[in-house]
């Protein structure tokens, strides 16, 4: 895409729309951990002094008590999300951050573990309470083009701050002689500085409130969820992220018998797993910024999914060329045989559910009812919370069974490519958006020119020049927003492609000499999609060029905007006439060579055009300007 004025994505950080609230969420989340963490490691490299329990079973059952509240609570605190200002309920969340924490501190000075255990579950209320204002504040304070930029910033903090969280809860915790006071105090402290940055968050108006509250949680799950369904793209993503966190539950419960029992590490061996998987979460979430070219590009969904599989099976593998059985230190970690190919399978996992993660939470916060985003949110969170039951549930069965951890990797890897295949068969937009994004990452480098004269809202025809095969994957990578694209009936029956066409709501359309019952039925349904507010493109020219020349417009684009007057936006491809996806009559490869990969093409938008102005020679004398000297 072309070079941007935006300026970059931590520039937010210096603003006070975005600052103290990326502050407030980070402490949250970097307490959350230090907690968490500390108790986890006690639990595993001392448990007989706090409890007689299997430590494996502890390290499973301590996340499952963490997210019982989503279960029970994110229904109402959805709706007070939408209901109340938003700035008032972070300080509210904080202090009673403050009260958690000092709780843990009197099981921590008493050796008193079922305090400690409350805790776990007061700071899932924390988390409950915070995650509906989180993201529904975003698309309030951000603009449009800033949310990926402001969703990855988020995520980033958001595992650093679990990083960080986990190392200070890790080295804390058994430092000696004074750990255990460290952790108490400090968390506390923690919260209050938390508490501190929420008081800096500018006031951000409740979208509904007027809402009634429904204080049962199970019909106002329900409700919500019902509601989530009537938006299908919205609900889907719901569903691929909280299968992201199915995945990364499994994966990270296992993190510390992994590293005590299979890598043979003492605690700062797991302490560096954690550190690498969540930097590599951190890099992918702020890579999306400029792998998306600042638009929700739902195209690294189905990347990040890849990588996900792949690397999962990768730390399967190097796992099996590990061979170290004394007990070591992370330094002594690294000077093992395969040590590097599993920390680098930590890495890109994070990486690549980095780039996964981010485009759905932007699809969620774009595509939802505004007056219903925090409710939407918090129906999210309890799927969340009951797909990450079920894994804590899945990996003790597959323990019982006698599988070894390695061996659950895999089989989460595996799970993950069965699941990407489901979503993305019943999403082919998904795929589409996908093989775009490769397209203008190998093939081509693709600039924009006014990109931004794409309405973000409401029904418009685009009009563009048509050079090559690849001319719809190119724009529909380029624009903001999904685009029905009208395209002949013969193409539209090709085996295969023909369901990725009927699923992505391509239009068919036949000429009145072919088809003039098709015909009709593909002018009918292009009215049927502009009423509904869609963007719908065609090619007015009806054909490919073959010499790359515009050829005169028909006059469909005319009887178009008579039957439903919208705006025309023109546009031009320049520079991709003489690739290896144009066509020439009679020497189909006559010209494959002349532009080679990687070479320069623009998509250049023109202004808008009254319904009444748009004639067809008008028109063309607009994409022909647009398009100047280039073919």
């Amino acid at each position: 895409m072309q070079p941007s004025s935006r300026p970059n994505q931590f520039s937010l950080l210096r603003q006070r729309r975005f600052a103290p609230f990326f502050w407030t969420q980070f402490f949250g989340a970097f307490n959350d951990n230090v907690f968490k963490t500390a108790l986890l490691t006690i639990l595993t490299y001392d448990a007989l002094s706090w409890t007689t329990m299997d430590p494996g079973f502890l390290n499973n059952l301590i996340p499952g008590l963490f997210i019982l509240p989503f279960v029970l609570f994110s229904a109402t605190s959805g709706q007070f999300a939408d209901k109340f200002e938003k700035s008032r309920i972070a300080r509210y969340v904080k202090v009673l951050e403050i009260a958690i924490m000092s709780m843990a501190a009197l099981g921590w000075m008493t050796h008193t573990l079922w305090l400690l255990i409350a805790a776990v579950v007061g700071t899932g209320l924390h988390s409950t309470l915070f995650g509906p204002v989180k993201y529904a504040y975003l698309p309030q304070q951000l603009h449009k083009d800033e949310l990926i930029g402001g969703n990855g910033v988020i995520e980033m903090g958001t595992f650093v701050g679990i990083l960080l969280g986990e190392i200070l809860g890790a080295v804390l915790v058994v430092h000696k002689p004074w750990g255990i006071e460290l952790v108490a105090g400090g968390t506390i402290f923690i919260a209050i500085v938390g508490w501190f940055f929420s008081r800096g968050i500018p006031l951000t108006p409740a979208p509904e409130p007027t809402l009634k509250i429904n204080w049962n949680p199970i019909t106002e799950t329900a409700r919500n969820l019902r509601f989530s369904r009537q938006n299908r793209p919205v609900f889907l993503a719901m569903l691929g992220n909280s299968w992201f966190w199915f995945y990364g539950a499994i994966m990270l419960a296992q993190f510390p018998l992994y590293a005590k029992n299979y890598l043979h590490g003492d605690h700062s061996v797991f302490v560096l797993l954690l550190t690498i998987f969540s930097l590599g979460v951190g890099v992918g979430s702020l890579l999306c910024e400029r792998l998306s070219g600042h638009k929700v590009e739902i195209g690294l969904v189905p990347f990040g999914a890849i990588g996900l599989s792949v690397f999962g099976v990768e730390l399967f593998l190097a796992s099996q060329s590990y061979t170290n059985t004394t007990m070591v230190d992370f330094l002594g970690f690294f000077a093992q045989h395969g040590s590097g190919r599993i920390l680098f399978a930590c890495l890109m996992i994070g990486l690549f559910g980095g780039l996964y993660i981010v485009p759905l939470f932007a699809v969620i916060q774009t595509r939802s009812d505004p007056a219903h985003l925090s409710r939407t949110i918090a129906g999210m969170n309890i799927m969340n919370a009951l797909f990450m039951v079920v894994a804590a549930l899945v990996a003790m069965v597959l323990l019982k069974m006698g599988l070894t951890i390695p061996q659950i990797f895999m089989v989460t890897a595996i799970l993950n490519a069965i699941v990407a295949i489901y979503i993305f068969s019943v999403v082919p937009e998904y795929l589409v958006r996908f093989m775009a994004w490769i397209l203008i990452h190998t093939i081509h480098r693709i600039r924009t020119v006014d990109i931004s004269r794409i309405p973000e809202t409401g029904a418009a025809v685009l009009v563009c020049n048509h050079v090559s095969y690849v001319d719809a994957i190119v724009i529909m990578a380029a624009s903001p927003r999904p685009i029905r694209f009208v395209m002949d009936h013969r193409i539209f029956k090709i085996p295969v492609l023909a369901w990725l066409f009927r699923n992505s709501k391509a239009i068919p359309i036949a000429t009145a000499k072919e088809n003039p019952a098709l015909m009709e039925k593909g002018f009918a349904d292009i009215a049927a999609a502009l009423e509904d507010g869609d963007l719908v493109c065609i090619f007015p020219e009806g054909k490919l060029t073959v010499n790359g020349d515009i050829s005169a417009f028909r006059s469909g684009i005319k009887k178009i905007v008579e039957r439903t007057p919208v705006p025309v936006i023109p546009m031009a491809l320049r520079g991709l006439w003489g690739s290896m996806l144009t066509h020439s009559d009679g020497n189909p490869f006559g010209r494959s060579f002349r532009r080679g990969p990687l070479s320069v093409l623009e998509l250049a938008v023109g202004k808008s055009v009254a319904p009444a102005d748009a004639t067809p020679e008008y028109l063309q004398q607009r994409v022909q300007d647009l398009r100047g000297e280039w073919k």
